[in-house]
């Protein structure tokens, strides 16, 4: 091949190989010299590969936002801790360690999905400012628990807890505090400064439960030395009041107050960090400038709207029945943790329209414990909403040992509806319920009553959606090996 010939190709080759290698790093590298990118956040702009100013700003804002947003989540079961425990002390005036009762509608109206039936009994109790501090439970069927403040189970209290029904002592320690020698004692490590002790009295003559099991129940405060003067329990009264986690800013506030007020976990370190841009950090004034709070403000409203779906139509966990819309209400583990990762989306669904969870509440064993399914769709997949009447079926032998409940609640506040007929659910122990011929029962739903079926009603408000929470106490194998099952919730005319 001639000379010139070889170096005509030699340098088409190597301009070849240039073109190539330019179009692969233009490829690759969607930033390189003055260009403008589109992506899901808008157009970003560069100049010579680096971001220009207006685009530093849009990405950190767009940053700040979605760690808003992801931190409303997080957030979520000590935030709806810390509302409650605000009211124990500011709306109820209680003292510190004071169980307080709620037996009535007007009682529990605050309380985040509470079952009408059972009486509860609960306290808050500040470590710090008390030290160490003794739940005294008596015997008999009582279940309860102590949590910290994000609502991990530090202990399962009676028919559940190591006093297994027969009553017992049980003393929480404030974190590291301890250890401690207390003989007659079931001995309980907190890890946070605030925690929740508190109980369901079980037993079917729920006015001689009252009136001879609450009398029973004191808190006190410990040490080596001896104990403090025995508080019993006071009915918590009809204030208003909700444990409902707030919007906007106040939510913020009250996440804010927990974070001062507890130690960092470990686990807990990088959204510390993240926080911080957002004006929210551990030894600091919470003092969010204009952008902050905006970027807050939008975080908390998209966070509720994740947490929405994240609850009402979970992806962590199949349906309960195969082709059923009933899924298990509580997909979360008492120490909120999978065997490798902690439950983030799982927590937030549960806390988001809940509160407290035990042992008990999670049971494997026939006969003992409880367990939730909830439904928010009907048979045709459709939201379950108000203006319309509905029916649930339940057939007959439901598996549970103790009694069955199912209770509708209010969409927007995850609390019992208030409506003129003031009950919002029905029970096995409702002594008027009407039976079909074969042993099961009609359940219906509506803004009025079925003609004939006063009895078995439940009334929804028209203007507003609802769920539906279907409580086993006792469940019996059947429930667990799913060979009874509860039909879905039929839209009716």
């Amino acid at each position: 091949m001639p000379r010139l010939t070889r170096k005509v190709l030699t340098l088409a080759t190597g301009l070849l190989c240039t073109t190539a290698i330019a179009a692969m790093a233009q490829d690759g590298n969607p930033f390189e010299g003055d260009t403008t990118v589109k992506t899901r956040i808008g157009d970003l702009s560069f100049e010579s590969g680096y971001p220009s100013a207006d685009t530093v700003q849009k990405l950190y804002d767009e940053m700040d936002f979605q760690r808003a947003s992801q931190a409303y989540l997080w957030g979520i079961p000590a935030v709806g801790l810390n509302e409650w425990r605000r009211a124990h002390y500011n709306v109820f005036k209680a003292k510190n360690g004071e169980m307080l009762s709620y037996l009535d509608f007007a009682e529990k109206l605050g309380i985040l999905t509470p079952n009408y039936t059972t009486p509860y009994i609960a306290t808050f109790i500040d470590l710090q400012e008390s030290g160490p501090m003794v739940v005294e439970v008596p015997p008999g069927l009582i279940a309860g628990m102590i949590l910290d403040q994000w609502q991990r189970v530090k202990a399962d209290l009676g028919v559940v807890g190591p006093d297994m029904g027969k009553g017992g002592k049980y003393l929480i320690l404030p974190p590291g505090y301890g250890p401690v020698e207390a003989d007659g004692y079931f001995v309980v490590q907190s890890t946070s400064r605030d925690v929740l002790a508190g109980f369901r009295l079980l037993d079917a003559d729920k006015e001689k439960a009252i009136a001879e099991l609450i009398p029973l129940i004191k808190t006190y405060t410990w040490s080596p030395d001896g104990t403090g003067e025995p508080m019993g329990v006071r009915a918590a009264g009809d204030e208003k009041w909700s444990q409902m986690p707030p919007r906007g800013m106040a939510y913020w506030d009250s996440l804010n107050e927990v974070i001062q007020r507890e130690p960092v976990e470990e686990r807990d370190r990088f959204v510390m960090a993240q926080l911080r841009f957002l004006g929210i950090e551990r030894g600091k004034p919470f003092t969010p400038d204009e952008r902050q709070t905006k970027l807050l403000t939008d975080g908390a409203l998209v966070g509720e709207a994740m947490a929405k779906a994240n609850t009402t139509d979970k992806r962590v966990e199949p349906p309960f029945w195969e082709g059923s819309n009933w899924k298990h209400a509580l997909v979360v583990s008492t120490d909120q943790k999978a065997e490798t990762f902690d439950q983030l989306d799982e927590r937030a669904a549960w806390f988001y329209e809940a509160v407290v969870i035990s042992k008990a509440m999670l049971t494997q064993t026939p006969g003992v414990g409880q367990r939730y399914i909830a439904s928010y769709k009907d048979a045709d997949g459709a939201w379950l909403s108000g203006e319309n009447t509905y029916k649930l079926h339940v057939p007959a032998d439901p598996p549970a040992k103790g009694f069955w409940s199912v209770t509708a609640y209010d969409e927007g506040t995850r609390q019992m509806p208030v409506t003129e007929q003031g009950r919002p659910d029905i029970s096995s122990r409702k002594e008027d319920i009407k039976k079909n011929e074969d042993g099961s029962i009609d359940v219906y739903f509506g803004p009025e009553a079925p003609e004939g079926q006063e009895t078995n009603w439940i009334q929804t408000n028209p203007d507003k959606g609802w769920f539906a929470y279907f409580r086993f106490y006792g469940p019996t194998e059947p429930f667990f090996d799913k060979s009874w099952a509860l039909p879905d919730v039929e839209k009716v005319k």
